[in-house]
């Protein structure tokens, strides 16, 4: 899991090195939290972990304040989780996670990109057994941080799994033990570096590189549009 995790965050993050599209996802998820839940990181947990994986790209505070602030905004229009989901090329399957104020633009944009990339939209949930929920947790290790000992800390917060590579620790669990696993961070005293929700395969696909760079087109389509939050493939 570690290995397909940091590819699709690499690959991700070259396409988004333009922070003019990094921003305004983040910006849109933050506003998203605030408008739901309050404008009170402290008071607002999915705020709080809005705000954290901001940070954890360098938005500058100032574009973090005007997120929260547009919020509370007369004008402010109310934003809509959906998900689509749809079959690429060499037997790809994506899941597509958004965040809009328009469904219907949304949904017409994701079919027009998943026709123009030689897949197809498939019908909601067709996808939903493909793929496991999880909650990842991203952190450093600190020199007196023993990892044996953490595990054991974390297991009845709902730990799966940890990992350890290069100073930076992974931990992943269950999407629907994200809340405990937050907590036990906090009552740790560990700084996260990014808390987040993601999809992963259950029965990931071998591809070759010609194969690969097929989908990624594909994907590069798909995760331009404004609307799209974060997109899952099957791909190991």
């Amino acid at each position: 899991m570690g290995r397909a995790f940091e590819y699709r965050k690499a690959a991700k993050m070259k396409r988004w090195g333009n922070m003019s599209r990094v921003f305004p996802r983040l910006g849109r998820s933050i506003t998203a939290a605030a408008k739901e839940g309050g404008t009170d990181p402290d008071m607002n947990p999915k705020l709080r972990t809005a705000i954290l994986n901001a940070k954890a790209e360098n938005m500058p505070k100032d574009n973090i304040d005007a997120a929260i602030k547009r919020a509370t905004s007369k004008d402010s229009a109310d934003m809509k989780e959906v998900n689509y989901e749809g079959k690429g090329p060499h037997g790809s399957l994506i899941f597509v996670e958004c965040l809009t104020d328009n469904s219907t633009r949304t949904v017409a944009n994701v079919k027009s990109h998943f026709k123009k990339g030689g897949g197809e939209m498939l019908n909601n949930g067709s996808l939903e057994f493909m793929f496991s929920r999880k909650a990842v947790f991203e952190f450093l290790k600190t020199d007196d941080m023993d990892i044996e000992e953490l595990e054991l800390s974390l297991i009845d917060a709902g730990l799966e799994e940890i990992e350890e590579e290069d100073g930076t620790v992974l931990v992943t669990g269950d999407y629907t033990d994200f809340g405990s696993l937050s907590h036990a961070f906090e009552e740790l005293g560990i700084e996260l570096k990014t808390a987040t929700l993601k999809r992963f395969a259950n029965t990931p696909i071998e591809l070759n590189d010609a194969q690969l760079e097929d989908i990624e087109k594909l994907i590069e389509r798909i995760e331009d549009d404004d609307d799209v939050q974060a997109v899952y493939t099957n791909f190991s």
